[in-house]
C-alpha cells in the first residue's frame, strides 16, 4: 500500500535555507532527527535522539522545500537531507523524494550509509542525484572506537551506489591522530580508487565548534584536547589523494 505525502511523517531537527557547503549551489537543508552514531567529533550531538525533533508531515515538508525552488533553480543547487542520518527514516522519506523529484528538484542526502540495503533504500535512491558519504574510518576496529559501530554498512553502501551509478562525494573528516596519518591517507586512496561513480573526497578538517552543544546536554566531549588540523597537513593529505588522480575539495 502506497503511502501519501499527507500519512507519512518524518521528525526533523530544523531546516537551513540557504545552505553553501551541502552539496553544489545554494540549497535547502532538511536536518532529520535520530542517528545510530555516536561521533567522537560530532557536532550536532542534539539530532541524535531518535524521539527529540518535531513530526512533520511529508507534504509540509515538501511545502516548505518548494518555497526556495527558485534560488535553488537559479544558483544550480537543491535540496538536501542531512542529520543526524537521514536513512533512518529512509522509508517515510520516499513519498517526498519522488514529489521533489516529480517538480525537478535536484535531491542530496548527506549520510554515513549506516542502513542495511533492502528494497526501501533501493527505491529511495532511484530518486537521489548525489550523496555526500561520511567515511569516518576505513579500518572497522578504528570506525568502532570513533562512532561506536564498525563500518561494514557504510561499505555496503558504497558497493550499492556503485551498482546504480549514483553520483557521490567521499567526506573525509580529518582528526588528528585518528586518521591523518600520510600512510592512512595512501590507504584511503587506494580504497576509493575502485569506485568509479566517486567524484571527488571532500577533506574536511576536525574542528571543535559544536563543544557547546554536548556541554549544554551534559555530555563530556571525548576530543578536548585534540587540535585542530593545520592548513598544511589538510593539503599533505590531498596531495597523496591527488597523486592518485583522485579530485579533492578542500578549504585552500
Amino acid at each position: 500500500m502506497t503511502t501519501t505525502l499527507s500519512e507519512t511523517k518524518i521528525r526533523i531537527h530544523s531546516y537551513e535555507s540557504a545552505g553553501t557547503v551541502d552539496g553544489p549551489g545554494i540549497r535547502f537543508v532538511v536536518f532529520t532527527q535520530g542517528c545510530p552514531l555516536k561521533c567522537q567529533y560530532c557536532h550536532n550531538p542534539d539530532t541524535w535522539n531518535a524521539k527529540a525533533g518535531r513530526e512533520v508531515s511529508g507534504k509540509e515538508l515538501v511545502s516548505e522545500i518548494v518555497k526556495y525552488e527558485t534560488f535553488m533553480r537559479f544558483s544550480k543547487g537543491g535540496v538536501t537531507f542531512s542529520g543526524g542520518e537521514p536513512l533512518l527514516q529512509k522509508k517515510a522519506l520516499i513519498p517526498v523524494f519522488k514529489e521533489l523529484k516529480r517538480r525537478n528538484i535536484h535531491i542530496a542526502i548527506d549520510t554515513a550509509g549506516t542502513t542495511n540495503i533492502d528494497e526501501d533504500t533501493r527505491t529511495l535512491l532511484n530518486y537521489v542525484d548525489l550523496v555526500m558519504l561520511d567515511v569516518k574510518h576505513i579500518i572497522s576496529e578504528e570506525h568502532k572506537k570513533l562512532t561506536g559501530l564498525p563500518n561494514d554498512r557504510t561499505f555496503a553502501f558504497l558497493e550499492e551506489l556503485q551498482k546504480k551509478d549514483i553520483r557521490t562525494w567521499v567526506r573525509w573528516v580529518v582528526v588528528p591522530n585518528l586518521n591523518d596519518s600520510l600512510d592512512y591517507a595512501e590507504k584511503f586512496a587506494q580504497f576509493i580508487k575502485p569506485y568509479d561513480n566517486v567524484e571527488l573526497v571532500e577533506i574536511l578538517p576536525y574542528h571543535k565548534h559544536g563543544i557547546f552543544k554536548w556541554e549544554a546536554l551534559g555530555i563530556p566531549y571525548p576530543l578536548a584536547n585534540t587540535r585542530e588540523p593545520e592548513k598544511s597537513e589538510i593539503e599533505a593529505l590531498a596531495d597523496v589523494l591527488q597523486k592518485h588522480n583522485i579530485n579533492t575539495l578542500f578549504a585552500k
